[in-house]
Parts: C-alpha cells; structure tokens; sequence
C-alpha cells in the first residue's frame, strides 16, 4: 500500500507542477525552479504510467482465459507481459531512489603521486590524462587549474575542472588510491615495480553552499616557480590558504594573476570543506551499511593497473577488463563506471526494501 500511495503522490505532483507552469506570469526564479522539478518527475511519472497501462492489460488477459475462443491470445500477452512488469517496478524503484545533491555538478579533479618515486609521478600523469581523455569523449570541459611536475614530466600533483551535464555523478566512485604493476623505463633488470597516485574528485561548490569566513583564513603569497626553474614569476602572484579551523590548504600558482589565483584556490577551498562535510555524513550513514560500493576514503586502494598482463581490476566490484589500453584511453572506463553505478542503486535499493 506504501508503494501504491507513494506512486500516486508523484503522479498528482507531476500534474500539479504541468498546471502551474502553464499559468503566465511566474516570476523567472519560481518558473526555473518548478520546471526543474517538473523535468526530474517526468520520467518517473512516465514509468508509473507505463506500468499502470501493463498492469491493466494484464488484468484484462487473465480475465480473457475464461473465454475458451480467446485462451491462446490471453496466454500469449501474459507471457509479454509478465517479465516486463517486475522490471518497470524494479526501474520505477531506481527512479525513486534519492538524488545525491551533488550529482548534476561540475567536479574538481586532484590527481597525486603515491608512493613509488619517479614512476608514481609518471603513473600519476597517466592518470590525469586518462580522466582528460574521457572528459573529451563525454563532451565535457576539462580546464587545468594547477599542475606541478617533476623534472621527468611525472605528476606530482594536478588540478582539473571537468565541467558538463552529470559529470561529478560519473566520476564520484574514481576517489581513492589506484595502482599501477609495470615495469619502469629506468629498470635495468626488467623487474615489475608497483606504484600508486591518489585520486579525488570533489563535487564543484558556489559560496552560498559553504560559507567562509576571512578571519579563519591564512593568506600566503609567493613568488611561483616551476619544474626545472622554467616559467618562474618574479612577482609574488602565487597564492596558498589555509583554513585555520579545520586545517585544509590550497595553493595556487598556476595564473600569472595574484587575484586570479586566488579565486582559483578559494573554489577549490570551498569544495574541499564541502567534501569533508559529505564525508562526515557518509561515514556516519555508511557504518548502518553492511557493505557499500567503496567508503570514498582516500586511503582505500580501489583499483589495479596491470601492464605485464594488460589488465584493470576494481576491487570493490570484482571487475577485471584485459584491455588495459581502452581503459587508459578513456574508452572503457564507462564499463567500470557503470557497474559501481548499478552496485550502489542496488545497495540503496535494498536498504529501503
């Protein structure tokens, strides 16, 4: 009956919402906020639609088998339509699921060097430009906004906004420490070495979602230097923040701009606290959870890069893909994405069933 009431509340929201757009002079604000709901229940509301149509033929098949003339057609529709029905229940279920806020936002990619020296530095440049790679297959916007490499051209650490439609949704699952078994270019003997960089992908935030005080703030400016002594500023434009309350610090060099570089660190300051928060949240829902798709923490080894054998294994899912180069390439990561997707939908699911 729960489900029953429930479906009926979105159905009669939905045409609640249909009639009130349609009424003229809604101010801008109120429209775009209406209509954005409206949008988000549309799916639902077709899928309760389409399931209330399936049920009902179904109803009148099974009436139909008391009519001996009409026992082969009755027969026939029941078996279309009854493995369809539990899989629109089933769809209609993951549609009520509840949004993660931070779903349809932009996000913030930090890509760090583990352990491993030089070849976690390079490994960690293979990352940042696999998550580049599959940004532009996405159509998404892939923007640097800080970047510090060593003398070899491996990545000590790296910056990027990924701008688009659902990007921090698809990327949320990447946080954590991936690591890679291949045999470096320096080693003589030929010996695989294992390595890690540390991935996080925060959800973009605007100033109105966390507020900053300046007084909890510590400004530092700098003269920036880059790898090798190149492309040093003579001018203090480089900037670092620390948020003295809860100890996070960004720095910032990558504009020629003291101002601009600022800007820059305080977006990705504001992004930081906000993950803490989530991650606060999540440690705390996640510990009434028997098992979960991957806590998030930075510290949790998530994924395996394995060059000699040519394969990528997620740990979480138990997922293992011997096309390593695919995967690099941006072109297979979906195949990862996509299961941690459906993994978690299922571990929501069944918490509330």
């Amino acid at each position: 009956m729960a489900i029953t009431e429930t479906l009926a509340r979105v159905l009669a929201r939905h045409d609640e919402l249909r009639d009130a757009l349609a009424k003229p002079g809604i101010p801008n604000d109120q429209f775009a906020k209406l209509s954005k709901e409206y949008a988000d229940l549309t799916s639902i509301a077709e899928a309760i639609t389409d399931l209330r149509r399936m049920q009902k033929e179904q109803s009148e098949a099974e009436a139909m088998l008391a009519d001996p003339e009409m026992q082969v057609e009755a027969k026939r529709e029941l078996e279309e339509l009854r493995p369809k029905i539990p899989a629109m229940e089933k769809q209609i279920q993951r549609l009520l699921l509840p949004k993660d806020a931070a779903d349809e936002r932009n996000a913030i990619l930090e890509v760090r060097a583990g352990t491993g020296g030089d070849e976690a530095a390079l490994f960690g440049t293979l990352l940042f430009e696999m998550y580049r790679k599959y940004a532009i297959i996405k159509g998404w916007r892939f923007e640097v906004l800080e970047l510090s490499e060593n003398d070899l051209g491996g990545l000590r650490e790296g910056t990027a906004m990924i701008s688009g439609k659902g990007v921090f949704a698809r990327l949320k699952f990447e946080s954590g420490v991936h690591r890679v078994q291949r045999v470096p270019q320096t080693e003589a003997s030929g010996r695989v070495h294992t390595s890690t960089a540390t991935v996080a992908v925060l959800p973009e935030v605007e100033d109105v979602d966390i507020q900053v005080d300046e007084k909890d703030l510590k400004i530092d400016v700098y003269r920036a230097s880059g790898a090798g002594g190149q492309h040093v500023n003579k001018t203090e434009s480089a900037v670092r923040i620390t948020h003295l309350p809860t100890g996070i610090v960004v720095a910032m060099q990558e504009e020629r701009s003291q101002h601009k570089n600022r800007a820059k660190a305080m977006k990705i300051l504001r992004a930081k606290m906000y993950d803490q928060q989530r991650s606060a949240r999540d440690a705390a829902h996640a510990a009434e959870r028997k098992s979960q798709v991957g806590t998030g923490d930075r510290s949790e080894r998530i994924r395996t890069y394995n060059f000699p054998q040519g394969r990528v294994s997620d740990h979480r899912i138990e997922k293992t893909l011997y096309k390593i180069d695919d995967v690099i390439n941006g072109t297979a990561l979906d195949e990862f994405i996509d299961a941690l997707i459906t993994k978690d939908e299922a571990e929501r699911l069944a918490e509330i069933s």
